[in-house]
């Protein structure tokens, strides 16, 4: 992808079901879990680069010993960070006692727990502090009501999650979505702990009522009393401080969350392959959490899945299948190659069929699935061309050579160098650097040439016009076509994507100098007022209703084509139908549609245009 959005965060969860000794014969190793978790977050860190936390969670240990450990890092390589602290400190302890025993080292050696909890944290809003790295911990004396918590979520509603709160009495500590989640979710914890604990307090003893309370909580009623005023996509997963545990997910399973289980553990990621990798699993041996659904592991072992939330329509996020998780999924490497595919036809009409005097490449790195798509459809069209013309009987030796070797042509052409790093302070000696971010290959392209270059969407359009197009018109070709394996972007995302403010989105700039070049600037007007009045429809779909696709992409290319660039310039889009057909199962194309799964996308919607007119540059949720 041209452009570095940040978005969704990754979880990873391990519970094991056996004890130490049991991994230590089978496996070799006493850090069974732990190397697991080392796995299952790196194989993530495409979803989180700002920061990484781990928990570990030990049942059953004795009074006024260490039960949860926890380790964060918002260095540049927090994973390895995290871990490397963590085998340090594990190593300096096991050297206290030599000769120590599986008890010895579980009561007193950290992150030899039974469960473990991470998270990898891309930032989309707020400070990047270490502060905000997940699991978060609400801490008590009492192990019932201690709670940690992690999760790849946004919320729409979390200012009125906190007036929620402060309705209750509490006094929180700080603002944000994961903390307004802690002490909501805590709050619910402490009532069920009151319930049991009024329940039997006249005919049993604290102590005895501490073990019947751990034995008989109810995750299930905790989260639907937590999670029913919820707006916004999310998965969360929480550990309570006896071994209790949950992950759920929203009720339009906006976030993606996939789970395995046997006799040895029960583990969840975010992505499917991450535990295929990491266990040895096939496809089908991986499932998905439904929506509105958790999965609640007891203290003991005991696995149940319980419905929270009544399943809206299924809106899973579409760009997750375009750009976000790994193309090494099964399902998401076929959907890549139906986009790419799916575009074949838009793009051989536009060079008209011309395959010889075409180049075909892609933008580093996440569009290369799709691309191997594009060539494929493109040369499926090609074959057809060739079947109804190898009829003709009249054809020469010649011409049927020509045919028969005509393959559209695939080239390397954009380099992706390493990161550009400067300390140079003046903005305009700044552009020029980034400006080479990208390389080509040169002595491949001729004049006559038309290079196609496919990218996996186009947000705000200014790595495009600041880098990759300059360089590319470097080897003069005729024509440069900028095709995009997504739809146009045209609305804010609300559910965990970083990509919140209208005004920076390109298709919304020709949207509005569309509009200011035909004189209606009364419909902005009215647009306006609507947003400020209703926030309960999407009043911003009016700014492209004026509009065909092509007339917007158009428009783009003008807006991102360089100063003094000499080849022509051409952006094709995905369609929406297409879309649709290449992930039929993932219908969540809100950026695109403005169709919002949940009440506070529109509300959302309707703000980010207010702030855009108004001249705020701030996230409008």
């Amino acid at each position: 992808m041209s452009e570095n959005i940040k978005h969704e965060c990754g979880i990873a969860y391990l519970r094991l079901l056996k004890p130490p000794d049991y991994y230590l014969k089978k496996y070799g190793t006493l850090n069974y879990g732990l190397n697991k978790m080392f796995l299952l977050m790196q194989k993530q860190r495409n979803r989180g680069q700002d920061g990484a936390g781990l928990v570990s969670v030990k049942t059953d240990v004795a009074p006024g010993l260490k039960y949860i450990s926890r380790e964060r890092s918002n260095s540049s390589k927090p994973i390895e960070d995290i871990f490397s602290s963590i085998y340090s400190t594990m190593n300096k302890q096991k050297k206290i006692k030599k000769n120590n025993s599986l008890s010895w080292r579980k009561n007193n050696v950290d992150f030899t727990g039974d469960i473990f909890l991470g998270h990898l944290r891309y930032g989309t809003f707020g400070k990047n502090s270490i502060d905000e790295c997940h699991p978060f911990v609400r801490q008590n004396n009492w192990k019932t009501r201690n709670l940690v918590l992690a999760g790849n979520f946004n919320l729409t509603n979390s200012e009125d999650l906190f007036r929620q709160l402060i309705n209750l009495g509490q006094h929180p500590k700080k603002r944000g979505d994961t903390i307004t989640l802690l002490e909501k979710i805590g709050h619910f914890l402490d009532e069920e702990n009151d319930r049991i604990y009024y329940k039997h307090k006249s005919s049993k003893t604290k102590k005895q009522i501490t073990k019947i309370i751990s034995d008989n909580l109810e995750l299930e009623r905790v989260l639907k009393k937590s999670l029913k005023h919820l707006d916004g996509g999310y998965v969360l997963s929480g550990v309570v401080g006896h071994g209790d545990s949950f992950i759920v997910r929203d009720p339009a399973g906006i976030r993606p969350v996939y789970f395995y289980q046997d006799e040895e553990v029960v583990v969840v990621a975010s992505e499917r392959p991450v535990i295929q990798t990491t266990f040895n699993l096939k496809s089908k041996e991986v499932q998905e959490l439904q929506r509105g659904q958790a999965i609640l592991i007891k203290k003991n072992g005991k696995v149940s899945f319980k419905k929270i939330l009544k399943p809206q329509i299924q809106k899973s996020c579409s760009f997750e299948r375009i750009y976000f998780s790994r193309g090494n999924d099964s399902e998401i490497y076929k959907e890549r190659t139906m986009l790419g595919k799916n575009l074949a036809l838009d793009v051989l009409e536009d060079v008209n069929y011309d395959v010889k005097n075409t180049v075909f490449s892609f933008i580093p790195n996440t569009a290369e699935v799709a691309f191997y798509g594009l060539v494929k459809g493109v040369q499926q069209e090609i074959d057809k061309i060739k079947l109804s013309k190898l009829k003709d009987k009249k054809l020469t030796e010649n011409q049927i050579k020509d045919l028969i070797f005509s393959y559209p042509r695939v080239e390397k052409i954009a380099i992706k160098d390493a990161k550009l790093r400067t300390f140079i302070t003046s903005d305009n000696d700044r552009q020029d650097l980034v400006g080479h971010v990208y390389d080509i290959t040169y002595g491949v392209i001729r004049k006559k040439d038309t290079l196609v270059m496919l990218d996996d969407s186009i947000v705000r359009g200014t790595t495009l016009k600041h880098s990759i197009l300059r360089i590319l018109d470097r080897l003069d070709p005729k024509k440069i076509i900028i095709v995009s394996s997504a739809p146009q972007i045209r609305y804010p995302d609300c559910y965990g994507i970083d990509m919140a403010k209208m005004g920076e989105f390109v298709a919304f700039q020709a949207a509005i100098s569309l509009l200011k070049e035909q004189g209606k600037q009364d419909l902005i007007k009215e647009v306006y007022e609507l947003c400020k009045k209703d926030k309960s429809e999407n009043h911003v779909k009016k700014i492209y209703s004026s509009f065909t696709s092509k007339e917007i992409s158009n428009k783009i290319a003008e807006i991102i084509m360089p100063e003094n660039m000499k080849s022509k310039l051409k952006i094709i889009y995905q369609t929406i139908k297409n879309l649709h057909k290449s992930c039929p199962n993932h219908k969540g194309d809100w950026y695109f549609t403005g169709n919002y799964p949940t009440v506070g996308g529109n509300r959302v919607v309707n703000n980010s245009f207010v702030n855009y007119i108004e001249g705020k540059k701030k996230r409008a949720y």
